[in-house]
Formats: structure tokens, sequence, C-alpha cells
């Protein structure tokens, strides 16, 4: 019997109404939410990829530079603790719409880059670092990882963009109110991407 259904009435009638019309639901955007969801997931997913291949170079980096400079203590720790922050926070594809959490994350993954340029710029001083093959090995495996990470973002970015806006246009604001309603705004970066990247700083040339 109807009445032994675990839903309203009113449920039902909507569910009838909706099995009626499903020839015509994939014109009128009904799996353009669900779509652009799982999109923007996976684009996330390619996001913390790189920002893991740049974590895992960074204690071979540090140790290589270590060999050289040793005495840049605070330079090296720098690095080392903003590396153990960064990795302390993560967000899985489920925890994109908690604004608090993505924003740690952001945060420390900027932390980390400054420390990066910091100790980058302190290479500058030592020549024989500079010219070290296992250096210059990683410093183009660390500038090949920093710019999949800004196309990674930026691609995660637009899937954001395309997601956000489903919620809010029409047609697919209905579907968003009345059938997926369980579905948030994602987070995005906020921090502008010239201050994720190192900046060009020289120490080494004395003017």
């Amino acid at each position: 019997m109807l009445l032994s259904l675990p839903f309203s009435p009113a449920r039902v009638r909507a569910f009838l109404v909706i099995l009626l019309a499903l020839p015509l639901l994939a014109g009128c955007g009904f799996n353009t939410i669900p779509t652009q969801e799982e999109q923007a997931k996976a684009a996330w997913s390619e996001v913390l990829n790189q920002y893991q291949r740049r974590s895992d170079l960074i204690p071979n980096l540090v140790e290589t530079v270590k060999g050289y400079a040793s005495h840049e203590r605070e330079v090296l720790e720098g690095v080392v603790e903003a590396r153990a922050k960064a990795t302390q926070v993560q967000i899985s594809p489920e925890m994109l719409t908690n604004p608090e959490a993505f924003r740690a994350f952001q945060e420390n993954q900027a932390q980390l880059t400054g420390a990066l340029s910091r100790l980058l710029a302190v290479v500058e001083n030592y020549p024989d670092l500079k010219a070290n093959q296992n250096f210059l090995a990683l410093q183009a495996q660390l500038e090949g990882t920093e710019n999949r990470i800004a196309v990674a973002r930026r691609d995660y970015i637009e899937a954001v963009r395309q997601y956000n806006t489903s919620l809010r246009t029409f047609p697919t604001i209905l579907w968003a109110k009345f059938w997926y309603t369980d579905a948030q705004p994602m987070q995005t970066f906020t921090i502008a991407e010239e201050n994720m990247q190192a900046p060009q700083v020289n120490f080494g040339n004395g003017g």
C-alpha cells in the first residue's frame, strides 16, 4: 500500500512525475549537477597529486642543500616545518564544501611555497651547490611540479566554477532545490596565483 512506503505522499507524487518525465530529463540538465560535481572532485584529486609530488621532493632537496650549506639552519628548518604542517592538513573530495578546512589547507601550502622560495634564494650564495648535478635535477623536478600545480589549480578552479554556477542558474537550480538537496557550493582558491609562486630573488649578486 502507498501508506506503507517510507516516503511522504508529496514525495511519492514528485517521484512519479519525474519518472514519467525521464525521457526529457537529460535535456533539462538533470545530470549536470552530479556530473560536474564528479569532475570537480577529479580535478581536486589531481591538485592533491601534484602537491604530494612536491612534498616528496623536499626531503632530498633539503639534504642536498644541507651538504653545502649546513649553517643555513633557520632556512632549512623552516622548509621542514612548513612541509610537516602542510602534510597534516588533507582535504578529501567530501570536504571541499568546508571553508575552514579548505582555507587551512591553502594557507599551509602557501607557507610551504614561501619556505621553498627562501631556500632557493639562499642557494644563490653557493656556486658549488648550484652546479651540483643532484641539486640541478631536483630543482628541475621542483620547477616542473610547480608548473603542474599551477595547471591543476587552474583546472580545479574552472571545474568548481561550473559546478557552483549550476547550483545558482536555471534550469539546474531547480534540480538543486528539489532533487540534489545535499549539493553545496565547493570552495576554491582565494590566494592569488602569483602569490603561490616563488618570487625571483637573487641574494648572490650583491646589488
